[in-house]
C-alpha cells in the first residue's frame, strides 16, 4: 500500500526541523538534524481516500478450493488509486468467517481460498503452485476491473484504468495480469501516480 495520511503526517514532521531550524546552531547540532525525506519518496506519498468507494470490503466469492490451512503462499504487491488517492484493499478477501484478528490482521479464518488477503496492506497470498490473473483477486473481492473501471471509479473520458508491472506498463487487459511471485502491481484511475517498481515481501513468501 502507498504511503497514507499517517505516513503524509510523518514525512512532514521530517522535513520540519530541517526547514525550521535556528540560525545559530553549531555544527553539531546541525548534524544530528534528521534528514528531510527522498524526493522520490514524497512524490509517491498519496493520502487514504476517505469513505466506502475508497475502502470497500472483501464481498465475493471464495476462488478455488476453500481449505482449512492457509499452506504454502508466495507473495504479491497490489497498489490501487483513484482520484489520486489509495484505495485500500481489505484483509479477508478468501477467507470465510468465522475470522479471529490480531492487531488488525487475521490470524485465523475457517478456511482460505486459492488467493487471500490477511491485512490491508496491498499484499496478496497466492497459492502455491496456482496461476490466478488479476481479474480473479477483484472478483474474490467483489470490485470489478476493466480497461474503463476500477472498483467504483470510472476512467475518465479519453483515458483508461492504468496498469504498471514492476514499475512497466502493462499493455494488456488489466484483469490479465498473472499473480506472479513477487510482483507489483499498480493499479491507476485518475491522476498519475508514480509506481513502485518492487516492495518489500515478508520471508517465507
Amino acid at each position: 500500500m502507498r504511503l497514507g495520511r499517517t505516513t503524509t503526517v510523518a514525512l512532514a514532521a521530517l522535513v520540519l526541523p530541517a526547514a525550521c531550524g535556528s540560525s545559530d546552531q553549531t555544527a553539531s547540532e546541525r548534524s544530528t538534524t534528521t534528514p528531510p525525506p527522498p524526493a522520490a519518496l514524497v512524490a509517491e506519498a498519496r493520502p487514504i481516500g476517505r469513505g466506502a468507494r475508497f475502502q470497500p470490503p472483501a464481498r465475493g466469492p471464495v476462488v478455488g478450493p476453500c481449505e482449512r490451512q492457509l499452506g504454502r503462499r508466495i507473495g504479491v504487491h497490489i497498489e490501487v488509486f483513484a482520484a489520486n488517492r489509495v484505495v485500500l484493499i481489505p484483509a479477508g478477501i478468501g477467507t470465510r468467517p468465522p475470522r479471529s484478528f490480531s492487531a488488525g490482521r487475521i490470524s485465523s479464518a475457517r478456511c482460505y481460498g486459492e488467493l487471500v488477503t490477511l491485512d490491508p496492506t496491498g499484499l496478496v497470498l497466492v497459492r502455491a503452485g496456482s496461476h490466478p490473473v488479476l481479474a480473479e483477486l477483484f472478483r474474490s473481492w467483489g470490485e470489478p476491473v476493466s480497461s474503463r473501471r476500477l472498483g467504483s471509479f470510472q476512467a475518465p473520458d479519453g483515458s483508461k484504468v492504468a496498469v504498471f508491472v514492476d514499475g512497466s506498463p502493462w499493455r494488456g487487459a488489466p484483469g490479465g495480469v498473472p499473480l506472479a511471485r513477487h510482483s507489483e502491481i499498480v493499479l491507476e484511475v485518475g491522476p498519475h501516480v508514480p509506481p513502485h517498481r518492487s516492495y518489500t515481501f515478508p520471508p517465507g513468501t
